[in-house]
């Protein structure tokens, strides 16, 4: 019981300046993402024409390539499909760890783009999916940006229409069930967050701040002078009260974040068409022909369909 009191004693005095700052867990560069990541060789969820591969396929194939200070997942670009037979070979990997209350920071230099792709970084508890919630930090299609950060939880967790983002919020109920799973949508005001915009200026940093009370969502591009430098240095420690208004805020205003989201893995991967990608297909992409024709009969309109991470540093 004293230590107890002790404890509620000094929150108020501890909680303002120590409650955003967490130091580094997880220091994830180059090749150190083949042991801390699952490559995850499953259907695809989301239906879409891709075959993910296994580790040993997937190095086989330059799927992916790990250097000192790169690491790289992409799609197949040389083969042409048959019709009936499997989707393009891709890439999907999970972390090995789980988080909870953290901060994770992508360093990301280029995103798959093309017609048809729907890469997405993001964040479940995949068996108890959607009552152990999901958090998307970078999604997108067709190369229509900007970027969409997103929460799919189970019914009962909603959004204010109003709150302290520089996003613009879409649907407000992040129920899965609700709307073909659009879920509780926010989409940056800058135009550098997604696709072929984000590669020419030369990528930037995506960061997720997860709490009891509250998720955010940030993107900075590469020569933003407003990127924070703990996030540019990948600091031994981050502190996120220096970093701004996200672009994407959900707090527990009507959604009770403990009970709504587990422990998570991180998951990277790369699909093309399917749920999301293949339904808006082409829309105004400009895109041709069908997304699966397309996909199946122009592999070298993929050479671009890849992720390169300088680096993912965790703090917990």
């Amino acid at each position: 019981m004293k230590h107890c009191f002790f404890a509620l004693a000094l929150l108020p005095f501890v909680v303002p300046s120590l409650a955003a700052r967490y130091p580094l867990s997880d220091n994830i560069v180059g090749t150190a993402f083949l042991n801390t990541f699952d490559f995850q060789a499953i259907a695809d969820p989301t239906h879409g024409r891709v075959n993910y591969v296994d580790q040993a396929t997937a190095q086989s194939q330059n799927l992916t390539f790990a250097s000192a200070d790169s690491f790289v997942l992409r799609t197949d670009f040389k083969t042409r499909l048959n019709p009936g037979g499997p989707g393009r070979n891709s890439v999907r990997i999970r972390s090995k760890k789980v988080y909870t209350t953290h901060v994770a920071v992508f360093n990301i230099r280029h995103m798959p783009q093309g017609c048809g792709t729907w890469p997405a970084v993001w964040e479940t508890n995949e068996p108890s999916w959607p009552n152990g919630g999901e958090i998307d930090i970078l999604e997108g299609v067709n190369d229509q940006g900007p970027n969409a950060a997103t929460l799919h939880t189970n019914a009962g967790c909603t959004m204010p229409a109003s709150r302290a983002q520089t996003g613009t919020s879409g649907q407000l109920d992040c129920n899965a069930a609700v709307n073909g799973n659009t879920g509780c949508n926010v989409f940056s005001n800058d135009a550098r967050s997604y696709g072929p915009t984000f590669n020419t200026n030369g990528g930037g940093w995506y960061a997720v701040e997860r709490t009891s009370t509250f998720i955010k969502v940030w993107f900075w591009s590469r020569n933003d002078a407003a990127v924070p430098a703990d996030v540019k240095d990948g600091a031994s420690a981050v502190n996120t009260d220096s970093w701004g208004t996200p672009a994407a805020y959900f707090p527990n205003t009507s959604c009770d974040i403990p009970q709504h989201f587990n422990q998570h893995n991180i998951i990277i991967n790369l699909t093309l068409c399917g749920d999301w990608a293949g339904s808006v297909y082409p829309g105004s992409s400009g895109c041709p022909s069908t997304c699966v024709d397309f996909v199946d009969n122009n592999p070298s309109s993929f050479v671009n369909a890849y992720f390169d991470f300088a680096s993912l540093t965790v703090y917990s």
